[in-house]
């Protein structure tokens, strides 16, 4: 007798367990993912406007909010603060907070290339100009200029701007980091010339290390995994559908930049999707990858330890999903 109710003890404890589990699932999948991508609304962030836009998110089971960042709250700050649980950010970036303290996860990888230049003013060579006075994002993203200016003995002075051109623009400056999707073109709508002699790639110059990717922080992460993975599919099906649909995709990008109120037009916005599409096809396989290049952390790991913008290599294991 005491052994049949040692059996009805155990089945019922393994119910009240799965029950349990049940319930900690359906409130995981209840609860909304906050997204903030890490600048204002522009087709830099395409894909993701798309699978909200499309329901790509609800198709997949879970609810996402869209929350751009402000001056007052940049999107790391948000993401610290649990004002949002998952966020936009570059590779370089997301090693110097896992190396400050805040573990992170990749989610999904959206970028396969680098897009950051020096264009530099008056016709010359960022190279030859030694001491020049540089702008730099002043919310950071110039990691590897910075590293660069090390390594090669440039002794760059770094000016820091906000969010456009003017003061390149204005002649206060003799050369600027810029983004070939963003800042390049706005300086080409200003009538600066471009020429192979005045702009540096740092994707061909031994630089070209991985970009833009979703990152969660790894506590928020270890809680809801199927969450971040139903998240990550979404966004990648928002990314491919604007690949095959870019004008569609502008057409949504559009509603997202003026119920925000952003100063922009249609042109510079079909140039910035073109550009971030291309930068999202890897330069040896061809293809879309959705992928964390484990060389590519390796190469900026170890370039931003050399130039002590990191006090650790931060290894690959880190940042994805199962360590």
């Amino acid at each position: 007798m005491a052994s049949k109710s040692h059996g009805i003890t155990i089945r019922v404890l393994v119910l009240v367990a799965v029950f349990i589990a049940h319930c900690n699932m359906l409130r995981a999948q209840d609860e909304t993912i906050v997204f903030t991508p890490q600048w204002t609304a522009q087709a830099q962030f395409a894909g993701y406007y798309v699978a909200e836009s499309k329901g790509f998110y609800r198709e997949a089971g879970v609810k996402v909010r869209i929350e751009h960042p402000s001056v007052t709250q940049p999107a790391m700050s948000r993401l610290r603060n649990n004002q949002c649980q998952a966020t936009t950010l570059q590779l370089c970036q997301a090693l110097e907070i896992v190396d400050g303290g805040v573990p992170l996860v990749n989610i999904l990888q959206t970028s396969m290339n680098n897009a950051m230049v020096i264009v530099s003013a008056r016709g010359k060579n960022p190279l030859t100009q030694k001491g020049a006075k540089v702008g730099i994002w002043s919310v950071g993203f110039g990691q590897l200029a910075i590293c660069m200016s090390i390594k090669d003995h440039l002794d760059y002075q770094w000016v820091r701007f906000a969010q456009n051109v003017n003061l390149f623009i204005s002649g206060a400056l003799d050369a600027t980091l810029a983004m070939s999707y963003n800042e390049y073109y706005q300086l080409v709508q200003a009538g600066h010339k471009m020429t192979d002699k005045n702009v540096y790639r740092f994707c061909d110059h031994g630089y070209n290390v991985q970009e833009d990717g979703i990152y969660m922080t790894r506590e928020y992460y270890d809680t809801h995994k199927e969450q971040a993975r139903r998240f990550a599919q979404a966004s990648r099906k928002g990314w491919e559908w604007a690949a095959a649909h870019p004008e569609e995709a502008l057409d949504i990008v559009m509603q997202y930049v003026n119920k925000n109120r952003i100063a922009t037009n249609r042109v510079m916005q079909r140039l910035m999707l073109k550009e971030v599409l291309r930068l999202q096809v890897d330069r040896e396989s061809k293809k879309r990858e959705f992928r964390l290049r484990t060389d590519m952390v390796r190469q900026a790991s170890q370039l931003m330890v050399e130039n002590k913008m990191l006090s650790r290599e931060v290894v690959y294991g880190e940042l994805v999903s199962e360590k």
